[in-house]
């Protein structure tokens, strides 16, 4: 059973900071304001609170800061957007030029003001150049003009993202010519996760995975640096230290395995298999077109998340009437493991992948899903055994959903025969014998709490980060304070962040871990967050060139 979602999960969290250092900011009682917002921010207060909540704050009115709008004159306006074009690459943007142009257009001479006067609040940091073109061009007009430092969106109580998709094109195309574009990205993206950390009130240590590909590193050194001077000049100008809480840096090629197996729980197997978009579920049930919306104020979509297919069946069958009417077939042997349900080792794979590829019912997608799960099980294949699979099952024009792994560091055809990582012996764990997979991402959580992971496999950034011990003991090292176990069961987090995407199932095992480690609670987040067809489409284009956009901060 999913643990109930916590009183003060990372929605709260950003909602209540948002309210403190906006709404309570400017709120004059008895007075009304028009909200300004960017596609940012607007998804980012759609994630944390509801219309209702900003009527309670003296919004009347929210508006696109990129559309046309008529003047306002007698009103004030509160603006809530981001300081640079960095974010353009993901959004469809109505107009020229960014969030501050836009407002700089909308006061542009007292006379044509559309707004009485204007409070500004930006998301992070406002470089100094669009600080100063705001200042020279409107002060008069402006009575507020700060950072708030969230640059993220809470997509669940402990999960998080950058809501940067196209970050995993520019992390793990082959072109050198995106050279620019990555650079720029890494350090858009590092300023978002110090904002993850500074909302959680946390300068973690920062660690991360040292192998195969040297992503990771880069943006464990660029958080680790953006930290130190963030804190050097946090809005108490006081320096913090290292807490006790652990930030690990991962590339998505860790654990190809969990991206594209065909997940047995339920909000997994949801977003796989039906067309739910912007955790919307349209519908139709006695001719009307119904929408189910999939959120954590659901109490009952909270409780079942989580929960195996075949025990969602049990319980609610007129829900699920649909999703087990296009439940696809699962083979007895599961390749992503390498053993059968008896715990006995699948000795030739490719026989428990042939009735797969031979059976019509299956589309190409899963033929590739299984031929994928096949090469990941037996750690690479042969070029020559890879041209044959590709021309059996008759999918040339998507080879490249195949041969691009190797770009995120997955052996797909390898120069040398590669040694698998050890797992963890789950066998006690088991429920049901088709759901035998456990993310590789659960391991690794579970060992950094216990603090088990190997420091060369992963390495610190800084020399000398607090002393971690997520499982609650007290440290030798330290001096055990009569409340000290009080505040790390409150404090303790372990935040991940995962380069290029996330799956449901790896998000499941954050509540999974916090709740079986109730000292320290996980926060899992990532660039965006991924099913297995999408990912394959990404995948397929990673050696395709891509429209240059820049992500360079405006200058």
């Amino acid at each position: 059973m999913a643990p109930p979602v916590a009183e003060r999960g990372l929605k709260s969290v950003v909602w209540q900071k948002i309210k403190a250092t906006v709404f309570d900011d400017c709120k004059k009682e008895g007075e009304w304001k028009i909200m300004l917002l960017d596609e940012f921010t607007t998804k980012l207060l759609a994630s944390c609170c509801k219309m209702s909540d900003l009527l309670e704050e003296g919004i009347t009115v929210v508006e696109n800061i990129y559309k046309n709008r008529e003047p306002v004159r007698q009103m004030k306006a509160l603006y809530f957007i981001t300081p640079t074009s960095k974010f353009l690459l993901n959004y469809t943007i109505w107009g020229d030029g960014n969030s501050v142009d836009c407002f700089l257009r909308d006061f542009g001479s007292k006379s044509e003001n559309k707004y009485k006067t204007a409070y500004i609040y930006f998301t992070d940091f406002c470089p100094d150049n669009l600080f100063n073109k705001i200042k020279a061009s409107c002060s008069k007009s402006i009575r507020r003009c700060k950072e708030i430092n969230i640059s993220f969106i809470p997509h669940e109580s402990q999960v998080y993202t950058l809501d940067v998709p196209d970050a995993f094109y520019y992390c793990y195309s082959p072109d050198p010519g995106n050279a620019k574009g990555k650079d720029a990205i890494m350090e858009a993206m590092a300023d978002q996760i110090v904002t993850v950390c500074a909302t959680l009130d946390e300068n973690p240590g920062v660690r991360y995975k040292s192998k195969p590909l040297d992503n990771a590193s880069k943006l464990a050194q660029l958080v680790e640096k953006k930290l130190e001077d963030y804190y050097k000049i946090d809005e108490k100008s006081l320096i913090k230290g290292k807490t006790h809480s652990q930030l690990l840096i991962i590339d998505r090629g860790f654990d190809p395995v969990s991206t594209v197996l065909h997940e047995l729980t339920f909000q997994a197997m949801a977003y796989d298999l039906l067309p739910i978009e912007n955790d919307t579920y349209k519908y139709k049930t006695d001719g009307k077109e119904k929408e189910a919306i999939l959120e954590e104020e659901d109490d009952l979509w909270v409780r079942i998340r989580h929960r195996h297919i075949a025990v969602v069946l049990e319980e609610i069958p007129k829900l699920m009437k649909e999703i087990s009417s296009t439940k696809k077939a699962t083979e007895g042997k599961d390749l992503a493991l390498g053993t059968d349900a008896e715990g006995q080792k699948v000795k030739d794979s490719m026989r428990v992948l042939l009735p797969v590829l031979l059976n019509k019912n299956h589309d190409n997608c899963d033929k590739i899903r299984a031929i994928l799960l096949y090469i990941f099980s037996i750690n690479g294949t042969t070029e020559e055994n890879l041209d044959r699979l590709i021309q059996n099952v008759k999918i040339e024009n998507d080879s490249d959903m195949i041969r691009n792994w190797s770009y995120l560091g997955v052996p797909i055809v390898p120069q040398s025969q590669q040694g698998k990582p050890l797992r963890k012996d789950r066998s006690a764990e088991e429920t049901f014998q088709l759901s035998r997979w456990t993310p590789f991402i659960k391991d690794i959580m579970e060992d950094a709490i216990d603090n088990r992971l190997d420091s060369k496999e992963w390495p610190y950034c800084s020399q000398y980060p607090a002393v971690w011990n997520g499982s609650g003991a007290v440290s030798a090292r330290q001096k055990p304070r009569a409340n000290y176990l009080e505040d790390r069961r409150n404090g303790s987090k372990l935040i991940v962040f995962v380069i290029g995407g996330i799956t449901y199932s790896e998000m499941r095992c954050a509540y999974e871990v916090s709740q079986a480690h109730k000292s320290c609670e996980v926060i899992i987040g990532s660039t965006h967050i991924l099913t297995p067809k999408k990912l394959l489409d990404d995948i397929k284009m990673l050696n395709k060139p891509k429209d240059k956009i820049s992500f360079i901060k405006d200058e």
